[in-house]
């Protein structure tokens, strides 16, 4: 469905400044006034027109002084009528940014996203071919250019960024594309597997995700049973299945190690465009990695053999009525990456041990689905309830250079969604939540994150005879997020450090609600629409004495509404002081 279109109702290009486009997020970590060095250097400065297939490819050489924190800077000015696109930014073979561009207003919009980049310290540290994958296109329809730069500033900071230092090394879990293009592979139409090697001497490994849904995926967490795919055919068509339940698997040697239920991302053309303008959904610009601790492998990855990591993605199949399990694969498209972390100990050094038996394989599913049918006879409804619930965990025994003790990460995840069609299959609802608790620990590290990831959604779609098209929405999402010990990535925290820790952990709390509306003559020539926008935003300092409900220091809030383009009401406030 296009939905691209700038709108009828925006101003004049010739009165009207560039729209500011922004996703709502605590600052990151920038150089002190003190600070002894900061270089910033460009990157990229690059037009992404037709570009499919054809990513920016540049070289990188490290600056001459002896930084420690890397911050990245993307810049964008758009204007005409495109969709939102997917880009991912790579060092070589590795992925280190994965964003979304918004859609443009006739009159041009822009937006700045800021990275902290330090876990990448080691790639920065050397010589790398840079590639931006931005894929566009244009035509004498799709006319947005993606003016773009890209800018690294590196600099020294006694703030960590993150739990821990940045890894010794890092290896790409990917498809081995560069220089050529970047290095995803595309799911289910892919293997995405990979052989690597580990050096013996680890003695900490985390596998990083990054995962993207597009297609029949792009909405994944509002798919349908796969047994009702076909349920309002012929007027509606075959909607896509598999459930609207993903699960992303990690394997070592075709062994679960791991699971990452992903964040349900909504891009900025997603359900409805005006949803998104100019406030876009949470993590649009800044799709999430995630963590999964795989030191419990140790003993076996460090043999000096190959092994073999494989990303899977999975959903459900059904019995029509009350049985639900695991489905081998997906509708297309899933966007797969992934690199693993290594802290190193002495050359020379030998991890051994013994890898424990995992737990939870197969998760726990709940199912119930009715069909209903109008005086027609032609189905009208379809209502679904589904839950899923996995506990999984593995413990070992793992000898490194400096430790020798159990080195155990677990999960424990549970998720729902009471969903459905209506109206014939021209609307549908879907409340939908997953909450999580993920752990790791050894005598030597330890790392925790809770989580919990709320939407609800309610859409309809009508076209009139003449082919005229008409989208109404609500759309109420949240993220709550706490990070807590030995992390690889930011916490967010960096920019109210001064150097030791303050507090013990952080904790994300956002929600974001609107409602829009769009239209669309059948031939395109007249689209409209109009949407309202509000999102609370928090980032709190977890004490010693706070919890995940009430952490404790308020470090960072936005409260912010948008409507019809415009900022109608918009309260900032940074470490107390209002801005």
């Amino acid at each position: 469905m296009d939905t691209a279109a700038s709108t009828s109702s925006s101003p004049s290009a010739t009165t009207t400044p560039l729209l500011d486009t922004f996703q709502v997020a605590e600052p990151v970590l920038l150089p002190s006034d003190s600070a002894a060095e900061a270089v910033t250097v460009t990157l990229m400065d690059h037009q992404f027109a037709n570009s499919y297939g054809t990513p920016f490819v540049g070289s990188y050489t490290p600056p001459d002084f002896d930084f420690d924190h890397v911050v990245i800077n993307f810049t964008v000015e758009v204007k005409g009528r495109q969709f939102d696109r997917w880009g991912s930014v790579y060092l070589g073979d590795i992925n280190i940014f994965a964003t979304s561009t918004a859609e443009p207003t006739s009159y041009g919009i822009t937006w700045t996203w800021m990275k902290d980049v330090t876990p990448y310290l080691s790639l920065w540290k050397q010589p790398q071919t840079l590639i931006f994958q931005l894929d566009n296109v244009i035509t004498d329809v799709y006319t947005g250019l993606l003016n773009s730069t890209l800018t690294a500033t590196f600099f020294k900071s006694p703030v960590q960024s993150g739990g821990q230092s940045p890894a010794d090394l890092i290896l790409p879990v990917s498809a081995l594309k560069s220089p050529v293009t970047a290095s995803f592979w595309t799911y289910p139409e892919e293997d995405a597997s990979i052989s690597l090697q580990f050096p013996q001497n680890v003695n900490r490994a985390v596998f990083s995700l990054s995962v993207k849904g597009q297609g029949n995926e792009e909405f994944w967490w509002s798919n349908v049973p796969q047994s009702a795919g076909n349920a309002f055919e012929p007027d509606v068509g075959t909607y896509p299945g598999y459930s609207p339940f993903r699960e992303v698997q990690v394997l070592i040697d075709g062994q679960l190690a791991g699971v990452h239920w992903p964040y349900p991302v909504i891009f900025t053309g997603g359900v409805v465009p005006q949803l998104h303008r100019p406030i876009v959904g949470i993590d649009a610009f800044d799709l999430r990695d995630h963590e999964i601790d795989i030191s419990p492998w140790l003993p076996l990855l460090c043999d000096g053999k190959n092994h073999t990591f494989s990303i899977k993605v999975i959903g459900l199949v059904d019995d029509g009525e009350s049985s639900a399990s695991l489905s081998n694969t997906t509708e297309s498209s899933w966007y797969l990456v992934g690199k693993v972390f290594l802290w190193l100990d002495d050359e020379g050094s030998v991890t051994t041990g013994v890898v424990g038996v995992t737990k939870g394989q197969d998760p726990t599913i709940g199912f119930s689905q009715t069909i209903k049918q109008n005086a027609t006879g032609f189905n009208s409804t379809l209502d679904y309830d589904l839950t899923v619930k996995r506990d999984f965990s593995i413990t070992s025994q793992v000898s490194t250079q400096k430790c020798n003790g159990t080195a155990k990460w677990s999960q424990t995840l549970s998720y729902s969604n009471v969903g459905g069609l209506y109206a014939n299959g021209y609307g549908g609802i879907n409340t939908f939540s997953t909450i999580g608790k993920e752990t790791s620990k050894s005598s030597g590290w330890s790392y925790q994150t809770t989580f919990s990831y709320p939407l609800y959604c309610n859409t309809t779609t009508s076209y009139l005879p003449e082919g005229n098209l008409t989208l109404w929405a609500q759309l109420d999402q949240g993220l709550k997020l706490q990070v807590q010990g030995n992390t690889v990535y930011p916490t967010g925290l960096e920019a109210f450090q001064d150097g030791e820790p303050k507090w013990v952990a952080s904790v994300i709390d956002t929600d974001r609600n609107g409602t829009a509306n769009y239209s669309r003559y059948a031939d395109n020539t007249v689209t409209s629409g109009a949407g309202r926008t509000h999102q609370i935003f928090r980032l709190s300092g977890l004490t010693g004495k706070g919890t995940y409900e009430k952490p404790g220091t308020e470090l960072y809030f936005r409260d912010v509404t948008a409507y019809n383009n415009s900022v109608v009401a918009d309260k900032e406030v940074v470490a107390g002081k209002v801005m």
